[in-house]
């Protein structure tokens, strides 16, 4: 469910003062109701996400809130990026996904750079496992294309090594 726009707007002034914490309780109330493996993953990706914004150029702060129950983050102040969200797959115990806006060509660039990397969920997202190893460069560079998707979207898009 989305929030009001005034309540956006403070979380986002507080995230933009630590990500280290939440600045939403209903997002903190998603994440401690996942299984613990499945958490502890999450949460990594979280991380992953906040510290890619905070690198990649043109970004800016990010809010995080929910969409459809689920964690999401955005780029309100630049609307330089599409939302990333991020859950548990429901029927696969210790599943997991970053889902980006089916709309784009963000998971058919994914392939196109990672085929073996990653196993896809149909045109909207990366399925992980909190059983395996993630390959976080090749994610990382994903993530940071999702982020910077509306300013990047005439560029050539390059593997990153």
């Amino acid at each position: 469910m989305k929030q009001p726009a005034g309540k956006r707007a403070a979380n986002k002034r507080a995230a933009k003062k630590s990500t280290a914490g939440f600045s939403d309780p209903a997002v903190e109330a998603v994440f401690a109701a996942y299984p613990g493996p499945v958490r502890a993953k999450l949460l990594a990706l979280r991380r992953l996400i906040f510290e890619t914004a905070r690198r990649t150029a043109g970004v800016g702060p990010l809010e995080e809130t929910l969409t459809w129950g689920q964690p999401s983050y955005l780029t309100p102040e630049t609307k330089s990026g599409s939302t990333i969200r991020i859950d548990q797959l429901k029927p696969a115990a210790g599943g997991y996904a970053v889902y980006f806006h089916c709309q784009t060509d963000l998971v058919e660039t994914f392939r196109e750079l990672y085929p073996t990397e990653f196993s896809y969920g149909g045109n909207r997202s990366i399925l992980l496992n909190a059983d395996q190893n993630v390959p976080e460069p090749a994610l990382r560079h994903c993530v940071a294309l999702a982020l910077t998707y509306h300013r990047n979207k005439r560029k050539p898009i390059k593997k990153r090594s």
